[in-house]
């Protein structure tokens, strides 16, 4: 990825952990390296194909005096939200917010702290089998996409499918989303459940019906096994209500498991 770098940009603020600084401020330094494609700018010379860095440096004032924080961290945290929520084409920011006259009470040069944030691709499966179907499906996407940490992509058609269970249960509806969010997986995990509970979501028989089933199929080329959270998702192979709607919007999406792209499995199953 090509970069922009905003180097060590003075700021007069309000943050840190005492009163005194929180009343009297202090100078902190802020430095932002935003990594993104920058080949279409080079030969057009346009600056709507790039980030404006004065338009940037503003922003990243506006959040360093608009609140006060008591840690630098949640300055660069803020920051680096900020910016990849802002600027599309930024996909991953390196922030670091410097304090050099921290009340330490010993000699030091500088304090800073560093973070490294990224947009995350991510497919989620979702369905519904209880009420009003596609309103549930909708009322998901509709969540998703209020998230100030969630960018909505793609929203799949609804297919209607048979439970793959034993339970006597209707149809569902299914379909698939692709995003880009800011959250880890864990955190995008907590959102989904969230939502399934907005929707009167109950977890009573184990693949019975449900109001709203949101699935986190695929996060980047993670693999993650724990006991709350299983990416790739472990059935997603074997499901054509899956396969099919994820085809639709993200035919070349990865699995990296099984190192197949979703219209390769999707061909398997065909087969």
């Amino acid at each position: 990825m090509d970069k922009i770098v905003i180097k060590d940009m003075e700021i007069y603020a309000y943050h840190g952990v005492h009163d005194f600084e929180k009343a009297k401020g202090q100078r902190f330094f802020v430095s932002v390296e935003m990594e993104l494609d920058l080949h279409d700018a080079g030969l057009t010379d346009d600056l709507s194909k790039t980030v404006n860095y004065a338009e940037t440096a503003e922003l990243i004032k506006d959040v360093m005096t608009g609140e006060k924080f008591n840690l630098i961290e949640s300055c660069a945290e803020r920051v680096a939200a900020e910016i990849l929520n802002h600027y599309d084409p930024v996909k991953k920011v390196r922030v670091r917010v410097a304090k050099p006259d921290a009340p330490m009470g010993v000699d030091f040069d500088t304090v800073w702290c560093e973070i490294v944030r990224k947009k995350h691709v991510a497919y989620l499966g979702i369905g519904s089998n209880l009420g009003d179907k596609e309103g549930y499906l909708d009322f998901a996407v509709e969540q998703l996409s209020k998230d100030e940490y969630i960018k909505v992509t793609a929203v799949s058609s609804y297919i209607v499918t048979e439970p793959v269970s034993d339970v006597e249960q209707d149809d569902f509806l299914n379909g698939c989303i692709a995003l880009e969010t800011l959250y880890s997986p864990e955190e995008l995990l907590k959102v989904t459940h969230d939502i399934e509970n907005s929707a009167g979501r109950k977890r009573i028989v184990h693949w019975g019906p449900r109001t709203l089933d949101i699935d986190i199929l695929l996060f980047d080329r993670e693999i993650i096994a724990e006991d709350e959270l299983m990416i790739p998702h472990p059935y997603m192979a074997k499901r054509r209500f899956v396969l099919e709607p994820l085809v639709e919007i993200a035919p070349y999406a990865w699995h990296p498991g099984l190192s197949k792209t979703a219209t390769e499995l999707l061909e398997l199953l065909n087969c």
